[in-house]
C-alpha cells in the first residue's frame, strides 16, 4: 500500500540546482560587474559542488561534461555513510 501511495508524486516535477560556488560582495562591486568581469569564488577548483533539490541540499558530486553539456557526476548523499 506504501508504494501505491509514493505512485502518486514520482511524476511531480522538482527544481535541481547545483551550486558551483558563492561570495560575498559589497554592492558598490556588484554594480561594477560588467561584461568579462571575473567573480572570484570562495571555493576552490578542486571542491565538491553541491546538488539541491527544491533548495534542500542533498548530495555532492563533481562537474562532469557530457556531449555539450555540464552535468554532476554523484560522490556522496547528504546524510549517506560512506563505506
Amino acid at each position: 500500500m506504501e508504494t501505491k501511495t509514493l505512485d502518486i508524486v514520482l511524476d511531480v516535477k522538482v527544481k535541481v540546482t547545483v551550486q558551483l560556488g558563492s561570495c560575498l560582495l559589497p554592492m558598490r562591486e556588484v554594480l561594477e560587474l560588467a561584461p568579462g568581469s571575473v567573480v572570484q569564488l570562495l571555493q576552490n577548483a578542486t571542491d565538491p559542488v553541491g546538488l539541491y533539490v527544491n533548495d534542500k541540499l542533498v548530495a555532492y558530486g563533481e562537474v562532469v561534461v557530457v556531449e555539450d553539456n555540464f552535468g554532476i557526476k554523484l560522490t556522496e548523499l547528504v546524510g549517506s555513510v560512506q563505506a
